[in-house]
């Protein structure tokens, strides 16, 4: 991962990239108990992952190499477009 992020040019921001996305994940089994937690941790993760496949998409890798943080940035927008319903 480390390489990854040097490749992408953001090499300062894997540790803050790491313990967002782990809170997220936090947040999101925890949610199942507190939906506002479910909510924010799902818009934050959504988030997360659209910058990280804009990045993708600027450095020039390809739909197949991009395709998981487009993924996940779909799913995690699913389940805060549901919570909101």
């Amino acid at each position: 991962m480390k390489k990854e992020f040097e490749r992408y040019g953001l090499g300062d921001f894997q540790s803050v990239t790491g313990i967002l996305e782990i809170l997220g994940a936090i947040g999101l089994l925890i949610g199942f108990k507190f939906t506002i937690l479910l909510m924010i941790s799902a818009a934050g993760l959504s988030l997360l992952m659209l910058m990280g496949f804009g990045v993708r998409i600027k450095i020039k890798d390809s739909f197949a190499q991009s395709f998981p943080a487009f993924f996940y940035m779909l799913l995690n927008f699913y389940i805060f477009w549901k919570t909101l319903n």
